[in-house]
């Protein structure tokens, strides 16, 4: 029988949200809600796999780790894309990688990166722990209003649109920078298009909603980072390398800035990780887009795309070239 790997299950959603019974005397189940410690952990585990759900980005899966398991014949992928998976080794493999939709993660990232500007602003972790430890405003730093301040939008796409939009509503002043952005596009989402430059310096708050590519990559290092107003906001809940990491750290080390951050370097977070220490940072486990209505249908596209390629009708492909090459 066909084994299928339900990988990265962190919330351990994946049993109940969806019914597997299409698969049932199909494909034999193993579901794995916890991240593998290395490539040769997760190539040790997967061997004996014909196909993998993979959630998202959770474990990598380069072409070192795709040639070594030799059972496998598909990823079926949650999301549209993934840019740690080597989708050119698989091809090259005749491996089938479907993929799903996921529309309401728009909405579900945008509201968390606004949840993180709200609680970093007016430190509400900071205040929670306060009250659990049996105190009251004791140790609570003072925060700030943020109407009449200004937002800072590093890419308009669809979710850093929608985050320009509350922003508006919180009657802030929105800037916007990327680096293909016109004025016209900018101004359709309510914003005005600065210079990176002076976006960091004007902003009292700014939020990252680019995708990750070696253009983008290290995109706010300590240069960009020191042009930022002291105390401003800066959140993260696109991905963790777009802000170099070292120099983040300096900076909420020395209280220059604080961060409200839900994506990271290395993810999980390593437990002894600097970050984990420094008040000045509101840290989410990568839960932008970990809500029920994304993960139903991540999950049940992705056993409508393993039944389809059980009946030999591969759909919703991320790599279609591939089908030349399987037989």
């Amino acid at each position: 029988m066909i084994r299928l790997a339900v990988l990265d299950d962190w919330q351990g959603v994946a049993r109940s949200i969806v019914s597997w019974q299409p698969l049932e005397g199909r494909a034999e189940i193993v579901f794995f809600d916890g991240a593998f410690e290395s490539e040769d952990d997760a190539a040790l585990a997967l061997a004996p796999f014909d196909i993998v759900l993979a959630m998202r980005e959770r474990t990598a899966f380069p072409a070192t780790l795709i040639d070594r398991l030799p059972r496998l014949k598909m990823i079926a992928l949650t999301g549209a894309r993934s840019w740690t998976l080597d989708a050119a080794a698989c091809t090259a493999r005749g491996i089938v990688v479907s993929r799903t939709g996921g529309e309401r993660a728009v909405s579900a990232t945008a509201e968390l990166a606004l949840g993180l500007l709200l609680a970093a602003a007016r430190a509400i972790p900071l205040a929670d722990a306060s009250m659990r430890d049996g105190r009251f405003q004791q140790g609570v730093p003072a925060g700030v209003i943020l109407e009449g301040r200004t937002l800072g939008v590093i890419g308009l796409g669809k979710i850093g649109s929608r985050v320009a939009r509350y922003g508006q509503a919180l009657g802030m002043e929105v800037l916007a920078w990327s680096q293909n952005m016109t004025e016209e596009a900018a101004a359709a989402a309510g914003a005005k298009r600065v210079e990176r430059d002076e976006l960091l310096a004007r902003s009292d708050a700014v939020t990252l909603h680019v995708v990750l590519s070696e253009r983008t990559r290290g995109i706010l290092g300590a240069r960009e980072l020191a042009l930022m107003k002291p105390g401003a906001v800066l959140v993260n809940t696109s991905r963790g390398p777009l802000v170099d990491e070292a120099a983040l750290i300096d900076a909420l080390r020395e209280e220059r800035i604080v961060a409200g951050l839900d994506v990271f370097d290395r993810e999980p977070l390593p437990a002894d990780h600097p970050l984990r220490t420094l008040p000045g940072a509101v840290l989410t486990p990568h839960q932008g887009y970990g809500v029920r209505e994304v993960y139903a249908q991540f999950f049940a596209e992705s056993v409508e795309n393993v039944v389809a390629f059980l009946d030999g009708k591969p759909a919703r492909l991320l790599n279609p070239e591939v089908l030349g090459r399987t037989g």
